[in-house]
């Protein structure tokens, strides 16, 4: 399983990607901190523009984005309740 880090407010967290999708010409990931077990998800965004490098991923905040996201990675991950 692919491992990132991302640097918060707080520091930087260590992130397991569970899932990729694209919607809209961006790149959406489903993460967790831990790979097995009940844990907390986010859904990042990738805003880098075409061309570059690094990746700059985001987490994504607003709520229609985040139901609409979530929705496709539970359809994508059909054993798994994204809330």
């Amino acid at each position: 399983m692919e491992k990132i880090k991302i640097d918060t407010e707080t520091g930087s967290v260590e992130l397991c990607i569970l899932e990729q999708t694209v919607v809209g010409g961006k790149n959406y990931y489903l993460a967790t901190e831990d790979e097995e077990g009940d844990t907390d998800a986010y859904i990042l965004r990738d805003d880098s523009e075409n061309g570059e490098d690094e990746a700059a991923l985001v987490f994504v905040e607003d709520e229609s984005e985040l139901k609409a996201i979530g929705d496709i990675f539970a359809n994508l991950l059909d054993d798994t309740d994204i809330v």
